[in-house]
């Protein structure tokens, strides 16, 4: 009598001490490759190197100008909201770097990926975490 089911049954190995799958022992090389390409990727997501000095200093302007003409001249808030410290403490980083290069449909806050790098969005979100830089006319 022939079992209707043995072919559901998985069978031994060469050795008969593995179970195969139907594609028996060949399949492992494929997926052994697949998990050497994924964890070679990891890696792919550092993030972008800081914008140089200058262009760090073209930035504190913009943000100065253009961000404060909403944010208010001290980011305090004005028709957008505030963009100090304190008031982006709960906010996630990635939020406010999406929020800055993208800009927010249906608000008026436009996007800037026209004018920033994702680099400089990034930047920008880091200083306003860390108490945006004063300009250098603020300086002493």
């Amino acid at each position: 009598m022939h079992d209707q089911h043995a072919p559901l049954l998985p069978s031994l190995s060469p050795a008969g001490t593995l179970p195969m799958a139907r594609g028996g022992l060949r399949c492992l090389p494929r997926f052994g490759l697949w998990l050497v390409l994924l964890a070679g990727t990891a890696g792919l997501h550092a993030q972008p190197a800081p914008p140089t000095t200058q262009r760090q200093q073209e930035l504190v302007r913009m943000v100065r100008q253009d961000c404060g003409s909403c944010h208010g001249l001290h980011l305090t808030g004005g028709l957008g909201p505030a963009l100090t410290r304190a008031a982006l403490a709960d906010k996630p980083i990635d939020s406010i770097v999406a929020t800055i290069y993208g800009g927010r449909p249906g608000t008026p806050m436009a996007p800037w990926k026209a004018m920033l790098s994702e680099a400089d969005a990034l930047w920008i979100a880091q200083q306003l975490f860390a108490g945006f830089p004063e300009s250098v006319k603020d300086r002493p």
